[in-house]
């Protein structure tokens, strides 16, 4: 095990001796390949469409692929028209409909004559599309949702409508969406950089070094975005978290080797040797660090839901990114920028923490035992979420103009929630008797297939070939059936299955059916059975890490109760709160809080193994601990806090800003876990981390050896008393028999002496 230490200790002086010698070469490959990744930045593509990420094998991807490829997946929009009268809202639908990018319009001129003299219309029966002077009307674009065809074809019908009217649903959130990210973000990025800045001019003690640390972390960044181009196309979701993710939680690393390399300096070593020795004692602190986040994020890419793949790579390979920027550009900056830093010097604004670190001490005990307390009914609780898992959880948020306008449209006419099923084109009669069997279903609003076109009994080749390729087409036909329900609800999942059921009975061969409700309905069945093996898989990697890194199995348990304690004290508070969560977001934070703040308690266990290397009170090295670690963890915290809460309130998009709010004050609380229930832990686990396993087993065999020596040593004692007094016995009766004998003699000789008188 010694040899072992001593190669290992050895190498890491061979790669720490390499980059401070060679540091300038270095910097210069590092800025040529920055240089190369931030021109193909731009250019990797950005995808829209969750439902690409649903896996192959679910039946409404089926469906899509095979509608998709027969007739075109059908984007979808709903136009309500104010202030018009009937006549005028069909001239508007008239116009919208010769669009080249619309498929078709639903309104109630397909089933009732608007030309006609209006005594002859009867309003109630049309109450659902046209009321008080205003029409709704739903619409099918030929391209998808996220197809640029259609954006473009909703900014032709916004210049028809003007403000006349209102334009929703998937495609226009989309547009929507794909607009507003990319402004938003940029907005996010600024003030994220700038209050990064700021922290870090609190609790660093140069003017100077916020500049080194956001150089190498931005160098970092670069290379990451840049080579996703490889990846050739990565979800939005992915692109707008990840850059203010990665400042967040790869700040740690230019922290942990700047103190160290000023440590080193501070004991009067030169800056070469300072930085080797600073180097070499830091990278298995940010090695370990890193994996435990890295191993975080890569579990995603296990997931079913192939979002997962992409938000697993990206995330991990931004860890990658900035480890390899901190060993191997850091140096070189630091030899460079050294006198700068020097001479920018400020006093300290973090104050004397030896009485917080006391305090923190003393109640550690108590907030260890209330947190175990608590534990049980904390993790039943955040475990009885509620959660939305469709696309219609991650589109605009409320404070926008079309989630307004949304509501605007359901409150007046109901909700309008498309499916679309797709079967053989075998039987016309049989396809009439399923749609009207359909139609006849009370939450079904309508039902479009060829037979709205056609009068009964007419043959359909009386319509133009462009009209029929929208339901019959390649010997398929497909039926776009409409229900009042939100999308994500127990009612449209209800509605979704007896509406299947009806078309496996006429149709149980070779038929599909998707659409939002069927869509989300796969995304739960996938998601949750995801979310539950990823979480395990992230556990067990940063299990086994930490495991590794302290050559102890103990303190992988005790560095993940505090964290552990944190997520599920952070995910219970929507359930609290009666809030539904987007899922999508829950299972990425509960990975990146534990991926990312991990790193709290492997610094808070680094130091204090090494303060109890001179200090033999276990009381006193937890304060010392507390005193050393707390402000690494406050400045990483604050950033992570503050980055995540900046995407929050700063994004429009729910499932961006869901992952932002989570993300902050999963912080808030991993920070508060750590620093009070570390001291507490790592003193009740002392023998078990300061000591090898070796040195344990050594002394239990002096312990066990100590026991053995007592047990004999009374043995011999009582051997011993016992052959005394059987001696001192033994020595009792001679002398007895020997004085016997004296008097029995004497006696004798009396008696012989008087006979001899008397004779």
């Amino acid at each position: 095990m010694g040899k072992l230490k001593r190669r290992s200790n050895f190498r890491k002086g061979n790669l720490a001796d390499f980059i401070v010698d060679h540091n300038k070469l270095i910097r210069n490959i590092v800025i040529v390949l920055v240089v190369f990744f931030a021109f193909f930045a731009p250019f990797v593509g950005i995808n829209y469409d969750l439902t690409s990420y649903l896996p192959s094998s679910e039946p409404s991807k089926i469906a899509i692929d095979k509608m998709d490829e027969t007739f075109g997946y059908p984007g979808t929009g709903r136009l309500m028209l104010k202030d018009v009268s009937i006549y005028e809202a069909k001239q508007y639908k008239d116009r919208i409909e010769k669009l080249d990018g619309v498929d078709q319009i639903i309104w109630c001129d397909l089933t009732t004559q608007i030309y006609g003299s209006s005594e002859f219309i009867d309003y109630d029966d049309i109450d659902d599309y046209y009321k008080d002077g205003d029409a709704v009307m739903d619409i099918t674009f030929k391209g998808g949702d996220a197809s640029k065809f259609t954006h473009r074809t909703i900014d032709q019908i916004h210049d028809i409508i003007g403000d006349k009217g209102e334009l929703v649903g998937m495609s226009p959130t989309n547009k929507f969406v794909e607009e507003n990210v990319s402004s938003e973000m940029k907005m996010i990025l600024v003030i994220a950089v700038s209050m990064i800045f700021v922290i870090l001019l609190v609790t660093t003690t140069s003017w100077f070094e916020p500049i080194l640390f956001l150089t190498v972390i931005g160098c970092a960044v670069v290379l990451n975005k840049g080579s996703n181009i490889f990846l050739g196309t990565i979800s939005y979701i992915t692109n707008n978290i990840c850059i203010v993710l990665q400042l967040a939680t790869s700040m740690d690393y230019s922290i942990f080797l700047l103190h160290s390399y000023e440590r080193e300096r501070e004991n009067g070593l030169d800056k070469v040797s300072a930085l080797k020795k600073g180097l070499n004692s830091t990278i298995t602190t940010i090695l370990a660090s890193s994996l435990t986040t890295f191993f975080g994020f890569i579990v995603l890419v296990f997931m079913k839901f192939t979002i997962g793949f992409d938000m697993g790579v990206v995330m991990a390979k931004s860890i990658i990114c900035s480890l390899l920027m901190v060993i191997f550009l850091m140096p070189s900056l630091l030899l460079s920028w050294s006198d700068l830093i020097d001479k920018y010097r400020h006093k300290s604004f973090i104050p004397d923490l030896k009485k917080f670190s006391e305090k923190v001490v003393k109640i550690g005990p108590t907030v260890v035992i209330v947190s175990l307390a608590l534990a049980g009914p904390i993790y039943v609780g955040q475990s009885m979420n509620n959660f939305m898992y469709g696309t219609d959880a991650t589109g605009a948020g409320p404070g926008t103009e079309i989630y307004e306008a949304t509501n605007d449209i359901n409150a007046k006419f109901g909700r309008s929630n498309m499916i679309v099923a797709i079967f053989p084109d075998t039987d016309a009669q049989r396809e009439k008797e399923m749609s009207d069997e359909i139609e006849d279903k009370e939450y079904v609003t309508n039902v479009m297939g060829l037979s709205a076109y056609l009068p009964d009994g007419v043959s359909e080749n009386i319509l133009p070939e462009s009209v029929r390729e929208l339901f019959h087409k390649d010997g398929y036909a497909r039926l776009l059936i409409y229900i009042a329900t939100r999308p994500e609800s127990k009612t449209a999942y209800k509605d979704t299955n007896e509406i299947s059921d009806i078309i496996n009975k006429y149709y149980p061969e070779d038929s599909y059916i998707t659409g939002n409700t069927p869509v989300t309905m796969d995304m739960e069945r996938v998601l949750g059975p995801d979310y539950r093996m990823v979480n395990a898989l992230a556990m067990t990697a940063i299990f086994i890490v930490v495991a590794l890194s302290f050559h102890s199995p103990v303190m992988s348990i005790a560095a993940m109760i505090p964290i552990m304690m944190a997520i599920y004290t952070n995910m219970i508070f929507p359930y609290l709160e009666g809030q539904e969560l987007i899922f999508i977001a829950y299972a990425v934070v509960s990975c990146i809080q534990l991926g990312a703040t991990i790193d709290y308690a492997i610094s808070e266990t680094s130091n204090y193994l090494q303060i109890r290397e001179v200090e033999h009170d276990k009381r006193k090295a937890a304060v010392q601990m507390t005193e050393v670690s707390f402000p690494s963890i406050l400045t990483s915290g604050t950033i992570l806090v503050v980055c995540g809460y900046t995407i929050s309130f700063a994004s429009s998009i729910p499932a961006i800003s869901e992952v932002g709010h989570l993300v902050g004050r999963g912080a808030v609380l991993s920070m508060f876990f750590v620093t009070c229930m570390m001291p507490a832990i790592l003193r009740l686990i002392d023998p078990f981390i300061t000591k090898s396993r070796k040195q344990r087993r050594e002394e239990r065999k002096v312990r066990i050896a100590e026991a053995k020596a007592n047990k004999n040593g009374a043995t011999v004692d009582k051997e011993e008393t016992a052959n005394e007094a059987e001696t001192v016995h033994k020595e009792e009766t001679t002398n007895d028999v020997k004085t016997a004998n004296k008097e029995e003699t004497a006696n004798s000789e009396g008696n012989g002496a008087e006979g001899e008188v008397k004779a």
